[in-house]
């Protein structure tokens, strides 16, 4: 009785939170509650029971609601609470450069590899349960069988008795990528943490900020490092190493080893990808096919092309890569860098100099705004890795603070508001092609960036934000869900 009355509560206060809304939307349209209900095909006395908060309408209602005033339908139908999270993001400081490169297999670091680590976390933490039961909401749960996110779960809980359910109709949750984990013992719940996959293989427990990501660098945004850098008198790199020490570098190295190693496995690989598209691997072919009279700039273009092949081919078999910042994203940073070590002979120490500027790019996005395509769309995947790329080639072209800025901001404008439509949820079409031509826009940026810096007017933290906002104001069917787009239309 009690437990009923409490759920009464929840669905008035909801109710009353969503009639709000609606009156408030409804007189920023500048439209009255007859007009509405004539767009949706409802009557008035609908509309102001749903203002009045005595009903809610239907899911086909609120989709005709989300449309008519242009709001992403999760945020029409969230409390004011969720609602206030998912609009703040700002932090004081960032964490380590450890916490963004990290070595694992793909297809998607959101799906798989933070789903592997919370269950992992989970599991030592609750020794003494005798079966589990995991509930994956959103992304996770409409396209968590193409990107592997069950099988990563089962894997970790494979001697254990484990009840595995998808919920896909839950809508109002905190993140798109929101997992539960409940420790049972004898039928009695023992304990329950809720997940949230934030990006890159992040995932943060909600209440528990011991399992937080810990901030070491003073700073969150590039304007306030660029002011510290230029009163020091140092590069990007050299403040990298002051925050994180000297080891750093023998660490950034074995990032760039196990780099390196994707593409060459991807470049000696052929077949089909598993999954089912029948997507035939495309890098060797792309690597070996030159000809007689191609010219350098067709030259460039393809082996570029290649590498960022390879390793998203990698990644798609479910292959070790590294998360660039996602394993989504993963081709595009090692490609222009592979390609520039070969063409000009940096040392592995230069490029790694050049590993630590986009890391730098990558935590300020991640802190900022986001890496997570269920989240924000590809715009924060591809689009993060872009900017992530050509900051790199600018610190190896020793380009100035301000060039480099550029470079960052020019790959992220021109990204802004790419979706993330993945074919059957399978992180092949479009995925590995958007990394072969994020890396060449890469490269386009940072060209542009050593001539016109001096011209620019938008700084690199205003297109973050605005990658953010846009994010949020996408529709949730082009944020990873595989219900729109491509993966609609195929």
């Amino acid at each position: 009785m009690i437990e009923s009355v409490k759920k009464r509560e929840k669905v008035d206060k909801m109710n009353e939170e969503f009639a709000k809304r609606l009156v408030s939307l409804r007189k920023e349209a500048k439209i009255n509650q007859k007009q509405l209900g004539a767009l949706i095909g409802v009557s008035d006395r609908a509309v102001s029971k749903w203002e009045c908060g005595l009903s809610r309408p239907s899911l086909d209602a609120c989709y005709a609601l989300s449309r008519i005033f242009k709001v992403p339908l999760d945020e029409l139908i969230a409390t004011d609470n969720k609602r206030a999270e998912a609009q703040t993001k700002r932090r004081q400081g960032m964490s380590s450069l450890k916490f963004l490169f990290k070595v694992g297999p793909g297809p998607s670091s959101s799906h798989t590899l933070a789903a592997s680590r919370a269950s992992k976390l989970f599991l030592d933490h609750h020794a003494d349960a005798d079966s589990f039961k995991v509930i994956l909401y959103g992304s996770l749960a409409k396209t968590g069988y193409g990107h592997g996110t069950e099988k990563a779960i089962k894997d970790v809980f494979e001697n254990k008795t484990l009840t595995l359910e998808l919920d896909y109709l839950t809508v109002d949750i905190p993140h798109h990528n929101t997992m539960d984990f409940i420790a049972l013992s004898k039928g009695e719940e023992l304990d329950k943490w809720r997940i949230f996959s934030v990006g890159g293989g992040t995932f943060e427990v909600e209440g528990k900020e011991e399992f937080s990501e810990k901030s070491i660098y003073p700073h969150s945004t590039f304007d306030e490092i660029c002011r510290y850098i230029k009163e020091k008198n140092m590069r990007i790199p050299d403040y990298v190493e002051e925050t994180e020490g000297s080891d750093i570098w023998e660490w950034l190295g074995e990032i760039w080893n196990a780099m390196k190693e994707s593409i060459e496995r991807g470049l000696v690989a052929e077949g089909i990808l598993p999954g089912g598209l029948e997507v035939q691997r495309k890098a060797k072919t792309l690597y070996k096919r030159g000809h007689i009279d191609e010219s350098a700039e067709t030259k460039e273009n393809r082996l570029v092309c290649s590498f960022a092949y390879a390793v998203s081919e990698e990644n798609a078999s479910g292959g070790v890569v590294v998360t660039a910042p996602t394993c989504g994203a993963s081709g595009l940073l090692p490609a222009v860098l592979r390609y520039q070590q070969i063409k000009r002979g940096y040392s592995d120490r230069e490029i790694c100099r050049a590993l630590a500027v986009a890391g730098l790019i990558g935590n300020i996005i991640k802190t900022n705004a986001s890496i997570s395509g269920a989240e924000c769309g590809c715009q924060a995947e591809i689009g993060s890795a872009c900017s992530m790329a050509a900051a790199a080639l600018g610190e190896l072209f020793e380009m100035d603070i301000e060039q480099i800025e550029y470079a960052a901001e020019v790959a992220m404008e021109h990204h802004l508001g790419l979706t993330c439509d993945p074919i059957r949820g399978l992180v092949q079409i479009p995925c590995i092609e958007r990394n072969a031509v994020g890396a060449m826009r890469a490269i386009q940026a940072v060209n542009l960036a050593n001539f016109l810096s001096d011209t620019r007017k938008i700084s690199f933290d205003i297109v973050v934000q605005t990658m953010y906002e846009t994010g949020k104001d996408m529709s949730k069917i082009y944020r990873e869900t595989a219900e729109g787009g491509l993966a609609k239309l195929y």
